[in-house]
């Protein structure tokens, strides 16, 4: 049962609550930060545990009322859909398996979702979600943080503007060398969930990594997934998921890809990298120097297009905080998808559409990595055949 959206005025943040994110989780601490960055949301209540004393201990250490610090999400969804000033909007940042039944009881008390990626650890647990928040009339937000950068923004709309003409071919990669030995039996509790299919799903570096690039691949371009032929392995002994993936792409309308996603590759810390290449034109990005990005007309010198520059398009403009030449990166990312569920929520709870110039990745996003992960994992199975997505 969907309650009454709650008038949210602008001069206050938005309330947010918390499920994960703990004591000792990288990625609550991220959301945290990114939450509070442009003062948009402020954190009220969490469990931020399935231990009951670790949720209380996690809440103390970061300011919340002990009252609202809960031992089960299901208590929170209930408790806090009673209180006049309960939460307006939950982050969910939980193990993948762990995605599914939070969004789902939020969803259903009338409490906007902001979700880790991937969506959920089984494809017909996304249909379902995708299902339900359709029904609830709230906002969704999936954290694929890279959309948020500036230059994401300027190359997304340098190629829906033409200036690489039709596309021909995409090569996106995400190499990173953590996984090289078995973390995983090391104590590595951020391994250990990662390689286990009951939590993380079918695919291990795919869905880790691999989802990501996938959806930076298709947010930039625009263009839909077809089919897939997939190689997936795993290089460490006894690891029951993939830690390393080669994946040729054919998309709708012609254009080709490449996508290469690796967690056993020494000297990568965290390689996202994305090359789009059109008939008249190409361009090529990296995360780790997220501030810039080359553009080739082809036939003419290369180009370097940088944050904050003069020859930066409004897209990106609106979502860049300092100047040129200051760096911007990671936690700014991860706030500008922050930013815009707050515009998207605050439109919402006032009965407006939400303004053509927010975006941010959806629902709908996360099921499309879904089925492209559900591909991938037939195709390699059998024995890298080109495979349809569902």
């Amino acid at each position: 049962m969907v309650s009454a959206a709650r008038a949210i005025p602008v001069a206050r943040p938005i309330r947010l609550g918390m499920v994960g994110g703990g004591q000792g989780a990288f990625i609550g601490a991220v959301h945290r930060i990114a939450a509070r960055l442009d003062g948009e949301f402020q954190l009220v209540a969490g469990a931020f545990s399935s231990d009951a004393e670790r949720s209380v201990a996690s809440g103390a250490e970061i300011g919340i009322d002990p009252g609202r610090a809960y031992a089960t999400f299901q208590a929170m969804a209930e408790a806090e859909a009673e209180r006049d000033d309960g939460i307006e909007a939950v982050a969910i940042v939980t193990p993948n398996h762990l995605h599914f039944s939070p969004a789902k009881m939020f969803l259903e008390a009338g409490i906007h979702v902001i979700c880790e990626k991937p969506l959920t650890a089984k494809l017909e647990d996304a249909v379902e979600l995708q299902r339900i928040a359709a029904a609830s009339g709230r906002v969704f937000v999936l954290t694929h943080n890279y959309t948020g950068y500036p230059m994401i923004r300027q190359a997304r709309d340098m190629i829906a503007a033409g200036d690489l003409g039709p596309l021909r071919v995409v090569q996106a990669e995400y190499a990173q060398d953590w996984l090289t030995e078995a973390a995983e039996t090391a104590g590595s509790k951020q391994a250990e969930w990662r390689v286990d299919p009951d939590k993380a799903g079918a695919g291990g570096a795919l869905g880790d990594i691999g989802s990501h690039a996938f959806n930076l691949l298709t947010f930039v371009t625009g263009l839909a997934l077809d089919s897939v032929a997939a190689d997936l392995c795993a290089f460490v002994p006894g690891r029951r998921l993939d830690d390393n993936d080669h994946l040729m792409l054919r998309f709708k309308g012609g254009a080709k890809g490449m996508l290469w996603a690796s967690q056993v590759a020494p000297g990568h810390e965290n390689g996202l990298r994305l090359r789009v290449y059109g008939e008249k034109g190409g361009l090529e990005w990296t995360q780790e120097n997220p501030n810039q990005l080359w553009f080739t007309p082809f036939g003419e010198p290369k180009r370097l297009i940088t944050r904050g520059g003069s020859t930066a398009v409004p897209a990106a403009q609106r979502v860049t905080r300092v100047p040129a030449g200051h760096p911007e990166g990671y936690l700014e990312g991860f706030a500008t998808i922050y930013r815009e569920a707050a515009a998207a929520i605050r439109a919402v709870t006032d009965g407006r559409p939400i303004p053509a110039e927010v975006m941010f990745p959806t629902i709908e996003d996360g099921v499309d990595a879904m089925r492209f992960i559900d591909a991938a994992v037939r195709s390699s199975s059998d024995d890298s055949r080109w495979t349809k997505l569902r």
